[in-house]
């Protein structure tokens, strides 16, 4: 079974569906073994000076909510 896996803290790259930059990425491993393998291996590990984050993608709806800065979308003008 497919496991997705959450790598974080690189080196901004360019997303190709929004042309955004972002310092993350989602890598999606064959099985558990191999998901479980790779967070063992790179999880706190420094790539080009930054300390990378490796582990098990969680899903939208898990994640809270809210809080974030800028418009929330409104317009205000």
């Amino acid at each position: 079974m497919a496991k997705k896996l959450y790598v974080g803290g690189l080196s901004f790259i360019t997303d190709r569906a929004t042309g955004r930059s972002k310092g993350f990425g989602f890598v999606e491993m064959s099985t558990d073994e191999e998901a479980q393998k790779a967070i063992e291996m790179f999880n706190g590990k420094e790539l080009d000076g930054r300390t990378v984050t490796v582990n098990e993608a969680k899903p939208m709806e898990d994640r809270p909510r809210g809080g974030g800065g800028g418009f929330g979308g409104r317009n205000r003008w």
